[in-house]
């Protein structure tokens, strides 16, 4: 079943942000450094009759990148067109998009760390100098030819930017990173959202709803959805601090964000290793839960709300996260004896 508070694009938010996303800088809420230095780019760009400089745009999954690359588009009055980098399979892919664009048009590349390295090398030319080579025929007879393309704008969107090569990252002349937002920002996104969508709401709900996000724009948008449910069915429609907090509840969803398998996560860090250190592949194994949704999905959130930390021998949960969970805390003295029975083989895993 699809976690409620994971990050990764679903099906329906696909449908659902559609109506709800933001189309100008100024409806966008939150990364206020990433919108001054856009609309400052984007302003200067438009003045000058330009194309905007290629944008990197890297963090977290539902941040709002997509929404970002959007916005650039209508600001800039012209198209988009979306793709990604597991989509492009080949550089015949590539030059076939390429060649479709407009002067001025936006190319968005979600996922752009995962582009091949043959796609890779089609695209530095066609950043650099909006022009890509094809070869034409085979064998001795072979020759390549050079077509020219319009000035376009791609905007480039990771979550792993320590992943993209320096030749492309060095091609981006914008490189914009997308924090987590705060319980604050994400009030505002709940307002907006609940207004256009009808959901009448008071204050207390709101920030019910803000604090169990995980400073997640994607999953506040979509926990207001549940909890409109459970208000309609179990309430007169209107959401109260409670009717949020009973809806919460029923997702499992605890008041810093975190669901079973966070705290099944937690738990067998600390009842079958002591609280750590324990390697990736044991935590998989002992968890049921693949060790790269581990890395990629639970284990970010939890070190950023400082609840278990990387060693080089391991994961161990801190005190921190030994009270939410209501375990007893350790001394140093305690937590360095547990640290040197933990096997040497376990560590590197």
């Amino acid at each position: 079943m699809e976690r409620f508070v994971t990050p990764k694009l679903t099906e329906e938010d696909v449908l659902g942000e559609k109506g709800i996303r933001p189309k100008l800088i100024s409806e966008y809420i939150g990364q206020d450094k990433t919108k001054e230095k856009l609309n400052i780019f984007m302003k200067a760009a438009k003045m000058r009759g330009e194309a905007l400089d290629h944008v990197l745009l890297y963090g977290p999954p539902g941040l709002g990148k997509t929404t970002l690359s959007h916005i650039i588009a209508e600001e800039m009055n012209v198209d988009i067109k979306i793709t990604s980098g597991p989509a492009i399979e080949r550089p015949g892919d590539l030059a076939a998009i390429l060649t479709s664009l407009k002067e001025h048009d936006v190319l968005f590349i979600d996922e752009i760390h995962r582009l091949s390295r043959q796609v890779e090398e089609v695209l530095y030319p066609a950043m650099e100098d909006y022009a890509i080579d094809i070869v034409i025929g085979k064998g001795p007879g072979a020759r390549s030819v050079r077509l020219e393309l319009p000035k376009f704008t791609l905007v480039g969107a990771t979550t792993r930017a320590g992943q993209l090569t320096a030749p492309l990252r060095d091609r981006f002349g914008v490189i914009c990173k997308l924090d987590l937002y705060t319980v604050e920002e994400l009030s505002g996104i709940i307002r907006r959202s609940a207004d256009v969508l009808t959901i009448p709401m008071d204050d207390e709900a709101v920030v019910e709803m803000a604090m169990r996000s995980r400073g997640t724009p994607r999953i506040v948008n979509r926990l207001l959805k549940r909890v409109r449910d459970y208000a309609m069915v179990r309430a007169d429609g209107f959401v109260t601090k409670a009717i949020a907090k009973q809806a919460l509840d029923l997702l499992e969803i605890d008041p810093l964000g975190l669901d079973a398998v966070d705290r099944k996560v937690l738990s067998c860090i600390v009842e079958n290793y002591d609280g750590g250190p324990v390697g990736l592949e044991t935590l998989a194994a002992s968890t049921g839960e693949e060790a790269t949704t581990i890395e990629d999905v639970y284990e970010p959130y939890l070190m950023q709300i400082g609840f278990i930390t990387r060693t080089p021998r391991g994961r161990m949960i801190t005190n921190k996260g030994r009270l939410h969970l209501g375990y007893e805390t350790i001394t140093s003295a305690e937590q360095l004896y547990f640290e040197s029975l933990a096997t040497e083989g376990d560590a590197f895993e």
